[in-house]
């Protein structure tokens, strides 16, 4: 008779647990209540899918996606673009962004160093001026500056800023580091 009744408090028991648990529903990506992230994303998929062939929507569309904290999705939008779009400068600077976000550093050195390569002024250029196409002086700050903090990244041996953050901080503050001359 014991075992029968221990059967029986087992049985009541997941019998409970089962009734109590109720379902689970996963978070959903993006909210689906009324937010900007959410609007801005659903309009910029909508243009992206309307012209196909544009690369400004397709670029919005991916910055869309990084400010909704979904780089996996920016990333797979940016790599199934054509290779003429993927190799353009501004393309390729977002590009590096989204694998940052990922917590893929050394992709992102990769890619922003060719934006960098890309875009660096010829020796007898005025040095405002950048070379390639789609280049300008803000894009060139920009790569620069996000190189630099890869690079310390990368040898200090951080994958995913967003998984150590200590090292990602020292990274950055040797990347940012300022130098004064103070006169005597």
């Amino acid at each position: 008779m014991g075992l029968r009744a221990f059967g029986i408090a087992v049985a009541a028991a997941l019998a409970l647990l089962w009734a109590t648990s109720g379902t689970q529903r996963e978070r959903a990506l993006l909210s689906d209540g009324p937010g900007v992230a959410a609007d801005r994303v659903r309009t910029c998929e909508a243009s992206a899918a309307a012209h196909p062939d544009d690369p400004e929507a397709a670029r919005a569309l991916a910055q869309a996606y990084l400010d909704a904290l979904q780089p996996g999705l920016a990333v797979g939008a940016l790599e199934a673009l054509p290779a003429a779009v993927r190799d353009d400068p501004r393309t390729a600077h977002l590009y590096a962004r989204a694998l940052l976000d990922q917590g893929r550093n050394d992709a992102a050195l990769a890619v922003e160093a060719n934006v960098v390569a890309t875009c660096m002024p010829v020796a007898d250029r005025a040095p405002t001026a950048a070379s390639g196409p789609g280049c300008d002086a803000l894009l060139l700050a920009s790569a620069l500056r996000r190189a630099s903090i890869l690079k310390e990244l990368v040898a200090l041996g951080v994958e995913d800023t967003r998984a150590q953050p200590e090292e990602s901080f020292v990274a950055y503050q040797n990347a940012t580091r300022e130098a004064r001359v103070t006169a005597f």
